[in-house]
Parts: structure tokens; C-alpha cells; sequence
């Protein structure tokens, strides 16, 4: 899970909950696309402040961002807010995945942008399950900007 040409960026602290979400996109064949950012900080960084020049990855390819909302230093509220910010980002897929099901949270992270709400499923067979019609809808199916 530490692609150059990423598909989908998992930030998420835990990482427990990073491994499952990997284990997960292996079943559903993203893992080698996926890459890995633990913190709503290491995020904004990748996405804001650093370039492809100076780190290697292609931002250009990637389709789909899994974001956790409750992280130490910046949480995934503030840095949905400070990715829908900037215009390179306007329309990048972001999919809250939380353990989170209180409606508070649900609304304001839709609110701020977020597309779409994943609330983390106990079980891990019907967690593979929701990664896998998420990849199927974002990846495979909605058409990105680029596309139009």
C-alpha cells in the first residue's frame, strides 16, 4: 500500500484500522494503488503543500480518497475543509470512512464536502463489502471531471 501513481489515498491514524481497510482493498484489487497517509497533517501536506516534483507521486491519477474523520493534529473535518479549498481538488472524490454513525457528523461532513459516507462495519465481510461498491461507483462508474 504505498503506490507512485495512486488511485485511491486511505488516510486514516489507526493503524489497525489502516490494515484492515488494506486487507480489504487487496480482496477488492486496489491495494497496489492505494496509498497510505495517517493523519489529517501528513494529508494536507501530500495534497496542498507538496508537489509531484518533490515527492514522485502523480496526483493526476488519483480517483478516490477514503478519509477518516476522528485523527489526532487535524482531524478529517478540517482537512476535508482545506482540501475543498483549494480548486485542484474541487471535485476528487472524497468518501468518509467512520466508525461514526451520529447524524451530526454525517451532515456536517457532507456538508463540507465530502461525497459520499462510509460508516466502518464491525465485520469485516461486509467492511469488504462496502470498500468494494465504493471502488465499483467511484472508480469504475462516476465520471470524473477529466473525463467530461
Amino acid at each position: 500500500m504505498d503506490s507512485r501513481s495512486p488511485k485511491i489515498i486511505l488516510i486514516e491514524d489507526n493503524a489497525d484500522d489502516a490494515e484492515l481497510t488494506g486487507i480489504a482493498l487487496e480482496r477488492c484489487g486496489y491495494y497496489d494503488d492505494t496509498l497510505w497517509l495517517k493523519d489529517g497533517i501528513e494529508a494536507r501536506d501530500f495534497f496542498l503543500t507538496q508537489t509531484e516534483e518533490s515527492d514522485g507521486v502523480s496526483r493526476s491519477d488519483i480517483r478516490l480518497v477514503f478519509l477518516d474523520l476522528k485523527m489526532p493534529r487535524m482531524n478529517g473535518f478540517d482537512f476535508l475543509t482545506s482540501l475543498r479549498a483549494d480548486e485542484r481538488y474541487k471535485f476528487l472524490p472524497v468518501s468518509v470512512l467512520s466508525s461514526s454513525g451520529v447524524d451530526m457528523d454525517v451532515k456536517k461532513a457532507l456538508d463540507i464536502g465530502a461525497n459520499s459516507y462510509i460508516i466502518k462495519p464491525i465485520d469485516f465481510k461486509a467492511q469488504t463489502a462496502s470498500i468494494q461498491k465504493a471502488c465499483d461507483f467511484w472508480i469504475d462508474t462516476h465520471v470524473s471531471v477529466e473525463e467530461v
